[in-house]
């Protein structure tokens, strides 16, 4: 790499200074190429001159794209291929996130790692509709970023975190959504079915709903849930005020897989039983010790609807595919996926290496601490 510097900073010098439209895309292409050919063996000292050339070439492309719609395209495409890499440039990535266009913002606002909270709030205090959206579908928001995202009063914004388990959200917070869902039965339903909304805000959250969606917010509990959802629905009901019963004994799960990592007995074989059982705590705490990860990231991933997220930690782990779906299918108290979604979950989990799970886990414990 530090052999092929001079040449890069020449080409992109004369991209630049005399080089046309056309030039200065293919350089940029070739430019990202190059850095995503061996993304994750560059040195601090190389990323910076990469974050240094490619920025220098964005910004020119920038002036074009207002008017071109290839320029468009082409950054577009430069934002997706960059925002899954945990070492990508980070001047780079900040430009590409306040780009109008969404199209081009909208890659590394929902995935980039390089997004820190100041610019995530910059984002949620500036931007409009779209690219607020694009921040409530990261995988980890804390509770600052939340807060100013509601503040916008967007429903879909709204929706959108409601149904991101890795959304962190303050008292406050949750207040403030709680009083939305009052006038939104999608809202309900996505706000009821998250575990860590607290007891008595479950319950104001029943009060005011309908029975139909009372119904459906039962059927899309997930297996942790369903209890305490079905308790609260009886309990709002018959008029009858009480705390859950069906609160989930998470810290007795990882005392009892702490002495089986001790004892030398926990291994996929015993995940596979937890799972296989629907041992909904058992398996997250299991699943985190083994994939070398924590309780905190587990769970947001296990009571995702998305299955891509929790592909992560078991490849990690180096699980088999049987593993795998089994750990897949424990998030549902009842019943098995469907095959179509079980299909695409394998062919993602197959083309998925162990080394980038680690390194993708290994951010996501950063971005949850």
């Amino acid at each position: 790499m530090p052999q092929a510097q001079p040449s890069i900073i020449d080409e992109v010098e004369g991209a630049i200074r005399a080089g046309s439209d056309e030039k200065r895309l293919e350089t940029a292409r070739r430019v990202t190429d190059l850095f995503l050919s061996s993304a994750g063996s560059f040195n601090d000292e190389q990323i910076t001159l990469f974050d240094d050339v490619l920025e220098r070439l964005i910004k020119t492309i920038e002036l074009r794209s207002i008017a071109d719609m290839g320029a468009r395209v082409a950054l577009a495409e430069i934002s997706t291929q960059l925002a899954p890499i945990a070492q990508a440039p980070p001047s780079v990535i900040r430009r590409l996130a306040g780009n109008d266009e969404i199209r081009i913002a909208g890659p590394v606002l929902q995935e980039s790692a390089r997004l820190d909270e100041a610019e995530l709030l910059n984002i949620a205090a500036s931007k409009g509709e779209q690219h607020l959206l694009a921040v409530a579908g990261r995988w980890w928001l804390k509770e600052i970023v939340t807060d100013a995202l509601l503040a916008r009063s967007y429903p879909s914004v709204s929706r959108r975190l409601a149904a991101n388990p890795g959304a962190r959200f303050s008292a406050n917070g949750f207040a403030v959504i709680v009083g939305q869902a009052e006038q939104d039965p999608e809202l309900t339903v996505s706000v009821g079915v998250r575990v860590d909304l607290p007891s008595d805000l479950r319950r104001q959250l029943l009060r005011s709903a309908t029975d139909a969606v009372r119904t459906r917010l039962l059927s899309r509990a997930p297996a942790h849930l369903f209890e305490e959802i079905q308790n609260a629905i009886a309990a709002v009901a018959t008029g009858v005020d009480r705390e859950m019963s069906g609160i989930r004994d998470f810290e007795g799960a990882k005392r009892a897989v702490a002495n089986l990592k001790k004892a030398g007995q926990l291994n996929e074989t015993t995940l596979y039983g937890f799972a296989k059982q629907r041992r909904y705590e058992e398996t997250v705490a299991a699943l985190a010790a083994l994939s070398e990860s924590s309780y905190e990231v587990i769970r947001p991933l296990m009571q995702s609807l998305r299955d891509d997220g929790l592909l992560v930690p078991c490849r990690a782990a180096l699980l088999s595919w049987e593993t795998t779906a089994a750990v897949l299918e424990s998030r549902y108290a009842t019943g098995t996926m469907k095959p179509a979604d079980l299909a695409k979950a394998k062919g993602h989990f197959a083309r998925m290496t162990p080394e980038n799970a680690r390194r993708t886990l290994r951010f996501w414990q950063v971005r949850a601490s």
